[in-house]
């Protein structure tokens, strides 16, 4: 059946838009050679997208050329202002963009274990709020520069745990801290007009290795989340799986040998993360001799593990790598033996710290444990996937109410 003229003028629009968003600014003549639209066509979205505040025109082709078609449009970068969190255990970072990407505020601050939920809350909060209102300070026109931090569209989230599919909310888990559940209600109470979401840091990491990172030329892989805590991501045929109730990837209670007891429902020590945790890896880079120069480098697991893959010819350091490798692939063993992926990345802070050096020694035994040819990488994106991912996801979720606009 045939889409009717709205419809085709929807798809139309949103070609356009998409294509402005990933070649930056073009004339009318290449969104035609483009999109394989006709001339007629092209003129009329380009009117429509116009009218709708969505382009403008940003320069001209060339002065060779003279003419509509020489005239450049873009997309209008500051018709929205998209917030990402990447919320940790003892931090928070939060980075402000337009809606083309341009970064336009970034921030962090420590989070002390000893600091009650409600002034964690609190700091948190006001460290995106002060974010945002750099960025309109500094990426509107002078007109706006008071109240443009009030035109925070999308806010996207990034958190270790679960996720209730049904909700979108952080399920209450044991071993996170209580701020992190109502830091995402506190952020949609100080922002009641922008769209919060939460996801995932194994998730949202992986969409980032994806999208730009180590896995930008595989439709299915597996990303193994190492830093603080461990976690796994799958994507399969190009899409994330999240699983029936959001936990898909919670390697960190897998039961392995090696430990000195089984995981439990509320309690993954005993599990996966018991060895490949980063109190775990720091534990066993002391029994090799091995240990962070600067105690105030963090995360210090990442650090001892750059280390000793910068020396791995040292004897301590390469037996420290080896062992290292012998746990990390009892659980991509086990990943592999249940989804076949062909392709595993070691991601977060520890996996690219631990590089080249680190991936073929788990691939090579990883070889050994499994008759399924799989690749192991290095994550090129490391801790900074999961604000990557939490800005990729929000900017998706903009563009896609941004990016329809009203019929006429």
């Amino acid at each position: 059946m045939p889409a009717s003229p709205s419809t085709a003028r929807a798809i139309n629009d949103r070609l356009a838009l998409r294509l402005l968003q990933e070649e930056g600014p073009l004339t009318a003549g290449q969104l035609k050679q483009l999109t394989g639209l006709s001339r007629p066509t092209v003129a009329d979205l380009v009117e429509r997208l116009t009218a709708s505040g969505l382009i403008t025109v940003v320069g001209e082709a060339g002065r060779q050329r003279r003419g509509p078609n020489a005239k450049l449009y873009g997309i209008v970068a500051d018709r929205a202002h998209l917030a990402a969190l990447d919320v940790r255990t003892e931090s928070v970072r939060v980075v402000v963009t337009d809606l083309v990407g341009s970064v336009l505020a970034e921030a962090s601050v420590p989070i002390g274990g000893d600091t009650g939920t409600g002034p964690v809350v609190e700091q948190a909060v006001a460290l995106v709020e002060r974010a945002a209102k750099e960025a309109g300070a500094t990426g509107a026109p002078a007109r706006d520069a008071g109240r443009a931090w009030g035109r925070l569209h999308t806010v996207g989230i990034g958190a270790p745990g679960l996720i209730d599919p049904a909700t979108g909310e952080l399920r209450d888990s044991s071993g996170l801290p209580e701020w992190h559940r109502r830091l995402v209600a506190a952020v949609q109470e100080r922002f009641p007009e922008a769209r919060v979401s939460v996801g995932n840091e194994a998730n949202l990491a992986a969409l980032a290795e994806q999208r730009d990172g180590a896995a930008r030329d595989r439709d299915t892989f597996v990303l193994l989340w190492l830093s603080h805590g461990t976690g796994a991501a799958v994507v399969l045929d190009g899409a994330l799986r999240r699983g029936a109730s959001g936990g898909t990837g919670e390697i960190g209670f897998l039961p392995v040998p090696g430990t000195t007891g089984l995981p439990s429902a509320t309690d993954c020590d005993g599990g996966f993360h018991s060895l490949a945790g980063s109190a775990a890896i720091v534990e066993l880079a002391g029994e090799y001799g091995l240990t962070v120069g600067d105690a105030s480098e963090r995360p210090r697991a990442a650090a001892v593990v750059r280390a000793a893959a910068r020396t791995p010819r040292d004897e301590s350091a390469g037996r420290f790598l080896d062992a290292l490798a012998d746990r990390l692939a009892v659980g991509v063993a086990s990943v592999v033996a249940i989804l076949d992926p062909g392709c595993v990345v070691l991601g977060g802070e520890v996996g690219q710290a631990g590089g080249e050096e680190l991936a073929r020694r788990v691939e090579h035994r990883v070889r050994r444990m499994s008759p399924l040819s799989t690749e192991v990488r290095p994550s090129t994106l490391g801790g900074a996937a999961v604000l990557r991912g939490a800005l990729l996801t929000a900017r998706d979720q903009a563009q896609e109410e941004l990016f329809a606009p009203p019929e006429r």
